[in-house]
């Protein structure tokens, strides 16, 4: 066995959550005057991944700082409830072969995600007994790669049998920084500056050939 730690990155990775949230992003921002037509899921491609805070200021230039909040606000306790509910759209494979990985591995999430949504995530799926542990920006205001550094010295990880599995090439810098081996998904929203970059899986089921 080449690993004995698999740490997960979340949208794009293990979901696709835009048919759930689209329309909470557009509700929200038609109250505040802030958009004149409905965004559709495919328009939430570049921003999967980012930071709440950035995806707002991207979509709407010039928007202040206190009204980023307040959007954010209400978007995220809207996206927290309704997903622990609804769910979003697991790639095809991942409950079963997460299930099936549990068994050997330690599992764990690290996502730029809002304090809340991996937890909407895991409770959705009655995954809280795959997962080892989770860490998210939301919670601890830290960048993804101090986050999996707290994961890694929470849990006494090591490098050396540990991997982190994403999709963005943010992804893969955040592991590196950590002296992660990193495992592309190529399936999900973002793209490597190295196009051929390997190891890397086109469906969630081939990691078990990369571990």
């Amino acid at each position: 066995m080449k690993y004995k730690n698999l740490i997960f990155d979340l949208d794009g990775t293990l979901w696709d959550p835009r048919l759930t949230i689209i329309s909470i992003w557009n509700d929200v921002l038609q109250r505040h005057q802030l958009i004149q037509k409905d965004l559709k899921p495919e328009d939430m491609d570049p921003y999967m991944g980012l930071l709440a805070k950035d995806i707002v200021k991207d979509m709407i230039p010039g928007i202040s700082d206190a009204e980023v909040q307040e959007i954010l606000s209400q978007i995220v306790a809207q996206e927290n409830k309704i997903l622990r509910v609804k769910g979003g759209t697991l790639y095809s494979g991942v409950e079963n072969t997460l299930k099936k990985l549990s068994e050997t591995y330690k599992l764990f999430i690290v996502s730029n995600c809002q304090d809340g949504y991996i937890e909407s995530f895991l409770e959705h799926y009655q995954f809280n007994e795959v997962f080892v542990d989770f860490e998210s920006h939301g919670r601890t205001q830290k960048k993804k790669a101090e986050n999996i550094k707290l994961i890694m010295e929470r849990n006494h990880l090591l490098p050396e049998n540990s991997v982190y599995i994403g999709d963005t090439q943010t992804d893969h810098d955040s592991a590196a920084a950590n002296d992660l081996p990193f495992i592309f998904c190529r399936y999900g929203f973002g793209k490597l500056d190295n196009e051929g970059y390997t190891p890397s899986i086109s469906k969630f089921p081939d990691l078990e050939t990369c571990i």
